[in-house]
């Protein structure tokens, strides 16, 4: 099944005076926070990524999203449909990188970090070489 291009999900952005603007996500029961609106826009956009990467990669329900027209607010909240674009954050997550920790005799590393040896680059050209592929995209 065809993974979705876009999210579009409403979101409670919170105003308080001398204070962070809240974001709440109540169909995934998540939130954040930004400084100004913008920063409060990205945040969310960037959370909800997340969110929904992890449930689909989890293959979990993704859950429906609730009409705009149905939040519910109170004077100091404004209700906000935030879209994600998932092919980015899909490639984004597929590239990033993880940590690892090898174990190598003591007098190899020595040596290796004598000649300024790139530990990383070894253990990834090593890993494409025994498995037999290539740089991804």
């Amino acid at each position: 099944m065809k993974k979705p291009e876009r999210y579009f999900y409403p979101a409670i952005f919170t105003f308080e005076q001398g204070k962070e603007i809240a974001v709440e996500f109540p169909d995934l029961n998540v939130a954040t926070s930004g400084e100004n609106d913008n920063d409060a826009l990205l945040s969310a956009r960037e959370l909800l990524g997340c969110v929904l990467y992890g449930l689909e990669e989890d293959g979990e329900k993704i859950p429906s999203p609730s009409p705009l027209s149905e939040i519910k607010v109170k004077d100091n909240e404004r209700a906000v449909l935030i879209d994600v674009y998932m092919p980015s954050i899909r490639q984004a997550k597929i590239n990033s990188s993880v940590n690892r920790t090898v174990t190598l005799p003591a007098w190899l590393n020595a040596v290796a970090l004598e000649h300024n040896i790139n530990f990383s680059q070894v253990l990834q050209d090593g890993l494409k070489k025994q498995l037999n592929i290539s740089d991804r995209h």
